[in-house]
């Protein structure tokens, strides 16, 4: 799978004449805890020449294909890309910790990584994780059962809130550092533990059971990331100029690629 993916980005670069920097899988696979089951949601950052950024009116930015074989491709040019992180968009960051990869400038991704502690915002981090976390447990839980791919999908975003609340940071991509942190108790690690060896041979529609207590302590945990992300202090706004640095560069040596 993965030489058909990276054959899928050079045919895309060479039909959209672009030159992919990042591609990185997403989503479960990333985290660490995808089922037999699970889709390859590819996702990656491209660059055109220079020239193409100095149109009066700006083209189309993203790229997306469905291609056979339950393979997701999408991506975003450098522009936008850099637009969303310069507003801390969470998922780019994440690609940006993947540890799948399939393409990479290595000094492109180091670049940018290096970036994300003076772009993250600590408020928007927490209230999008909490949100993934509340529609998920809402969304699905129903009857004391939810589906196992959807209890992750709670469990994820609940300890990146709790990492953001310790460290005022981007959250590791993936699950099992987060469940590895000192905030995360002894008997959470092995019910996370037990649900992660059901997942690993189960469709992701199984539905699991989560007993009242469980459920309860999941709804209160929600609730009390909305009312800590809005005492979190606001970060100064950064300037963008290392961001402007990347897209000239970038953007220049794409031609010669």
């Amino acid at each position: 799978m993965k030489d058909a993916i990276i054959d899928a980005l050079r045919t895309i670069e060479r039909e959209q004449q672009v030159r992919v920097l990042l591609a990185v899988e997403s989503g479960s696979r990333a985290w660490g805890f995808a089922s037999p089951d699970s889709d390859y949601d590819v996702r990656f950052i491209y660059v055109h020449p220079r020239d193409w950024y100095l149109s009066v009116l700006e083209e189309r930015d993203v790229i997306e294909r469905m291609l056979p074989g339950h393979l997701d491709v999408s991506g975003w040019d450098l522009r936008k890309t850099l637009r969303l992180f310069a507003r801390c968009n969470l998922a780019l960051n994440e690609w940006l910790g993947s540890p799948q990869t399939y393409i990479e400038e290595t000094r492109f991704r180091a670049a940018l990584a290096t970036l994300i502690p003076k772009f993250f915002n600590p408020i928007a981090g927490m209230y999008h994780y909490r949100k993934m976390a509340q529609a998920a447990f809402e969304g699905h839980y129903v009857d004391g059962r939810i589906g196992i791919k959807k209890i992750f999908y709670v469990l994820r975003p609940l300890l990146a809130c709790r990492w953001i609340e310790n460290t005022r940071s981007q959250p590791p991509t993936e699950f099992a550092r987060l469940v590895a942190a000192e905030w995360v108790t002894g008997r959470e690690r092995q019910w996370i533990g037990e649900l992660l060896e059901a997942k690993a041979v189960a469709m992701e529609a199984q539905p699991v059971s989560i007993d009242a207590e469980r459920a309860v302590e999941l709804r209160s945990e929600i609730s009390h990331y909305e009312s800590i992300a809005s005492a979190l202090p606001a970060p100064e706004k950064a300037p963008l100029d290392d961001l402007d640095h990347l897209l000239r560069h970038w953007a220049s040596t794409c031609a010669d690629a």
